[in-house]
């Protein structure tokens, strides 16, 4: 067995890739905890993975991840072996199962109009060209595609239809995204495109993703003794004077003191270049949020790719806010009477997980009832939901205002009115508390990119350095999910250290003939 005794490994960023690494270092390296340091800047780990608040100041969630059976096949080999926190003998894995398969998420409200009606959408809405194009983006190779936006490639027609409505709200898409990363969710998710408008695909976790995912994997890391290192910014790092890649020094910042790390030859740094939700804003009833611009993850990677060859370009994810912000909310409820009217609106069991999209918003608003409670700590008077708006800078169909520029109150009051719930407002509105976020990065890894520009999860030339999380090159997989910060956690610890145990391979669903029938029909219907 390898000695350890003298290498530290070294993980800038407390996402769950950095945690995903440390399991992986622990679970398949018999590498010792200790030696394991994670830096994060904030005060709590889980990066994008988040859930807080109480039921007096308000819960946060600034996304929900919908996981999936299908394609996380890295995320559940994982989770197979993190115990559950209320009950070890199950896996949290398991745990996930169960409640899922108890708790199935099936839309029957996925599409609302702007007359407060649900829309058909057995029918994708497709035409002929629509279908065409679809076709030719399958089978077109990605180094084709460079720079393209989605934009480039369809017709207007093709952003009208129900699949476009449905598909860029399951997933975030706008049409200034890359052409290059709908064509690999077009492949990844091809099993999904028969139920896009039910979502019958998506696998729900207990509780909001933080307390589901992050906690029984800190837990596991702490019994492990792992160090986090919270409140600790890495601002850059030395490299080795060669034609190699060799760390030799961590810069961080920690309560406002300039500290480095000598990096010996033996030590590893794991980096999560780059944050969908880094610089995000939080608002309240009666303030909008800000909108900030580049923080220490960003700034990291645009210092280290300017001092070495192959480590990315950030400038293509990171110098355009304006095409990769969004906005989201969060709703906490001292009553069940949102939830009583949107169960009966939606024909779906309130806190299913569906997902309702108002196709006809301006802000282009969707929200997502969970199963209550959705936080550990939520009372049973209390309901939660969640909800967002891809166009904040567009002014609402009833609040004539920017949604980046409304109060909370006044995000309520555009969402009750899409919904026609105009005569129970006043009541909803008094009961409830919205917490507006802004987030200046949420889409960035979805815009315009060329080969390159993420850099390999480990750079040729690397002896010590290795990319992992939402910015770095897996080929054919898809960026936007948890399974891509897992499996580049694993390629990243697997080559650096020798693991000759083989990652779990993408679901070649593309080559299914079923799959590939279904879909075909669906084009057509």
């Amino acid at each position: 067995m390898r000695d350890y005794k003298n290498t530290h490994a070294y993980f800038v960023g407390g996402g769950i890739a950095s945690l995903a690494g440390a399991c992986y270092l622990i679970r398949d390296c018999s590498f010792p905890g200790d030696h394991i340091h994670i830096f994060e800047e904030l005060n709590v780990l889980g990066g994008s993975n988040d859930g807080a608040g109480n039921p007096e100041t308000g819960y946060v969630i600034r996304g929900g991840r919908m996981l999936n059976d299908e394609t996380y096949e890295n995320t559940w080999e994982l989770l197979l072996s993190i115990p559950s926190i209320d009950n070890p003998e199950k896996s949290v894995r398991e745990e996930i199962i169960e409640f899922d398969t108890q708790h199935p998420t099936h839309s029957n409200a996925r599409l609302v109009n702007n007359n407060g009606e649900v829309v058909d959408v057995s029918s994708m809405g497709f035409d002929n060209d629509d279908r065409i194009a679809l076709a030719k983006l399958i089978v077109t190779p990605e180094e084709k595609l460079n720079m393209l936006k989605i934009s480039d490639w369809f017709k207007p027609h093709f952003f009208e239809t129900n699949f476009w409505y449905m598909w860029a709200t399951t997933f975030a898409f706008q049409p200034w995204h890359s052409l290059a990363e709908l064509r690999r969710y077009m492949i990844r998710f091809m099993h999904e495109f028969p139920r896009i408008h039910t979502l019958e695909g998506v696998t729900r976790t207990p509780y909001n993703q933080y307390d589901s995912l992050i906690l029984p994997i800190k837990k596991f890391l702490e019994n492990h003794n792992v160090d986090f290192k919270l409140k600790c910014a890495v601002t850059d790092l030395d490299f080795k004077d060669t034609d190699k890649i060799t760390v030799t020094r961590i810069y961080y910042k920690e309560e406002g003191m300039e500290k480095t790390i000598e990096v010996n030859e033996s030590d590893v740094v794991f980096v999560t270049n780059g944050s969908m939700t880094e610089g995000y804003s939080l608002g309240s009833m009666t303030k909008p949020p800000v909108l900030n611009d580049k923080g220490a993850s960003w700034k990291l990677w645009d210092k280290i790719s300017k001092k070495k060859q192959g480590l990315g370009n950030p400038t293509v994810f990171d110098d355009n806010i304006q095409g990769s912000k969004w906005e989201s909310f969060t709703v906490t409820c001292h009553n069940s009477k949102f939830f009583d009217l949107m169960e009966k609106f939606s024909r779906n069991k309130a806190g299913t997980g569906a997902l309702v999209t108002f196709k006809d918003s301006n802000w282009f608003m969707s929200i997502v009832l969970a199963h209550q409670p959705h936080f550990r700590n939520q009372p049973d008077n209390v309901k939660v939901f969640w909800g967002y708006g891809l166009y904040p800078d567009n002014p609402g169909n009833y609040v004539k205002k920017k949604m980046s520029e409304c109060v909370g109150e006044e995000i309520l009051i555009e969402l009750l009115h899409h919904l026609k719930f105009e005569k129970e407002m006043d009541d909803i509105i008094k009961s409830a508390n919205c917490i507006p976020c802004m987030m200046p990065f949420i889409t960035a890894q979805f815009m315009p990119r060329s080969i390159g520009d993420r850099p390999q999860v480990v750079p040729e030339g690397s002896t010590n350095l290795a990319f992992i999380g939402q910015f770095c090159e897996i080929p054919d997989d898809v960026v936007f999910t948890e399974e891509y910060s897992v499996r580049s956690a694993r390629i990243a610890v697997y080559k650096l250290f020798g693991i000759t145990r083989p990652v779990e391979p993408i679901n070649q669903y593309q080559y299914d003939v079923r799959t590939l029938f279904k879909s075909f029909v669906t084009m057509f219907k």
